[in-house]
């Protein structure tokens, strides 16, 4: 095969990289960005979808898609709720302080994977598709289920996007982060909406997990690369903002197919971590963040 061809089969997985980035990136974004909060444990919410995406796949009977469908539900829903109950117990009580937040998230990260661990156990899980439909373009094959990944991370962003700009809950959400006192003294109720944040978050890392487990496999230690790419992500494009974390996700996601292809996934890592440092030094608030 050419060099046209595998640049393209580099392209077109790097997309799919790039939809499942877009989508784990935005709930850390989304957190950082109303609440303040470095969300460590992110990565342990997205490792949680996997899991639970896997469990619920295997108890429910029929077809594959039946039981992927009912992943796709209740899997981050679970999560949310987890994620919510975290916040109300945990970070409310430190008062969102940043460090201490930090800690606590840490903590949380190992307290789910130890949970993963003990009640999943150590191997790695495959889910079946929902679907096997493969395109045959005239140099190669492709999934029709990476296709269909990528069409729904769009959806689903599209949806994230509709709620933060054009309901009553996204006001009040993007009001509590312009200033959560005044946002308090008009009445609005920040707990609930830190709460509901940080359980939006992780659903939105569950969802990327769910959408990714057909393709990869579920695993306790899974998070971490997801973890530390949305951080990436979230920096380059600038903290809190959801346009720049779409726009980071496909530089990012696309470069890592290209790079992984041609050359090596790890050589990938060192250019995408290289690039956080060069925004760092350059343009600390990131290609769409506001400044201080």
């Amino acid at each position: 095969m050419a060099f046209g061809p595998y640049l393209l089969l580099a392209l077109m997985e790097g997309l799919v990289k790039a939809a499942v980035l877009a989508l784990t990136a935005v709930g850390l974004s989304l957190v950082f960005g109303v609440m303040r909060v470095v969300n460590v444990a992110h990565g342990a919410f997205f490792m949680l979808g996997a899991v639970l995406a896997y469990t619920v796949a295997q108890y429910i009977p029929g077809p594959a898609a039946l039981g992927w469908l009912a992943a796709l539900v209740i899997a981050p829903m679970i999560v949310a709720a987890i994620a919510a109950a975290a916040d109300t117990l945990v970070l409310k009580r430190l008062n969102y302080d940043p460090e201490a937040t930090i800690v606590a998230t840490i903590g949380l990260l190992y307290i789910l994977e130890q949970a993963a661990l003990s009640f999943f156990g150590p191997d790695a899980r495959p889910v079946e598709a929902p679907f096997t439909l493969r395109l045959q373009l005239p140099w190669f094959g492709f999934s029709g289920y990476k296709l269909f990944v990528i069409l729904a991370a769009i959806a689903i962003l599209l949806a994230v996007w509709w709620f933060m700009t054009r309901t009553r809950a996204g006001l009040v959400m993007r009001a509590t982060q312009v200033d959560r006192q005044t946002a308090r003294a008009f009445g609005i109720d920040v707990d609930r909406v830190y709460a509901g944040v940080f359980a939006l978050g992780a659903a939105l890392a569950a969802i990327a997990a769910v959408l990714l487990v057909p393709i990869s496999q579920s695993h306790y230690l899974m998070g971490g690369d997801p973890l530390l790419l949305s951080f990436i992500v979230v920096i380059i494009g600038g903290l809190g903002s959801l346009r720049g974390t779409v726009v980071a996700a496909l530089i990012i996601g696309i470069s890592d197919g290209v790079i992984s292809m041609f050359y090596s996934p790890t050589l990938a890592k060192i250019i995408a971590t290289a690039a956080v440092a060069m925004v760092l030094v350059f343009r600390p608030q990131g290609l769409f963040g506001a400044r201080a």
